[in-house]
């Protein structure tokens, strides 16, 4: 995707031809909302499928590998889709990212709650169709959309209080720290360095946030990337290995098998079994 911004809807007919058009696992180079009022979406992400009934929502941070198939339900589908660049709403993107971390997916209620993402996607999307659209008012409209699912996720105790946790911003900037160096073989004293503090400071904020420490989400971060190549790529175990900081294929696989409970080539081979 070129644009900053962009929308469609996902009807009956549409999902038809979804359904029989090439539909690979993949990853985006943009964050994704799917906002399902009607049908059944057979969602593969987070390394695992699920089909759910509408009313739902879905949030796919970019990077993420998955595949999505919009399914018919009593003969109904129709799906809200808006995809946009993390820059165009950043911090809200960030604050995303936290809640949604191996939760991509929220089965709502048909209620006012769901009407009201429904009348906004359906003001954004007039918007987003004039020849000259204001993109400041479909950010306004999307961050608007965010709040009130953030606070939908609250009423449905699936945050665990994470709206407050989030708001730690030296927890933000070691997750983008992370994201610039988690291939290579830094430790917790590298990210605590350059967040001018101590690595037990750092370990306390990571535990109160996500409980765990530095080391354990830099290696969750490590192996789902591992995860991506294995599934997305031809490389085998010692190049991914490698590209992840691992410079021996042994100290990998021990880490790889330790964390997942497979060895990198049966995790492949499952994965291969369940997109069959």
């Amino acid at each position: 995707m070129t644009e900053i911004f962009n929308m469609f809807r996902i009807t009956a007919a549409e999902s038809q031809k979804i359904m029989h058009s090439v539909n690979e696992p993949h990853a985006h180079n943009f964050e994704e909302l799917i906002i399902g009022g009607q049908g059944q979406l057979e969602h593969f992400i987070d390394f695992k499928s699920r089909l759910m009934d509408a009313p739902f929502i879905s949030f796919v941070t970019q990077g993420k590998i998955h595949r999505v198939k919009p399914l018919l339900k009593d003969g109904k589908c129709d799906m809200w889709v808006l995809r946009f660049k993390s820059e165009f709403i950043a911090e809200t993107t960030f604050s995303l990212y936290a809640s949604f971390h191996d939760k991509a997916n929220i089965s709502m209620q048909s209620n006012k709650c769901f009407e009201k993402l429904d009348t906004i996607c359906k003001i954004i999307y007039d918007e987003y169709q004039q020849e000259a659209p204001d993109l400041s008012v479909i950010r306004q409209l999307l961050s608007a959309l965010f709040t009130i699912i953030e606070s939908e996720r609250r009423k449905l105790n699936l945050n665990d209080d994470e709206s407050k946790k989030i708001q730690s911003s030296t927890f933000k900037n070691f997750l983008r720290l992370l994201e610039e160096h988690y291939k290579e073989p830094k430790d917790v004293n590298f990210y605590a360095d350059k967040l001018f503090m101590s690595s037990r400071n750092l370990n306390l904020i990571c535990q109160n946030i996500l409980q765990q420490s530095v080391t354990e989400i830099i290696e969750i971060r490590k192996l789902t990337q591992a995860k991506n190549l294995l599934m997305s790529t031809d490389k085998n175990v010692a190049e991914i290995g490698y590209e992840l900081g691992f410079n021996e294929k042994t100290y990998f696989t021990h880490a790889f098998k330790r964390k997942a409970g497979l060895t990198p080539t049966e995790f492949r081979e499952e994965i291969q079994k369940q997109l069959s």
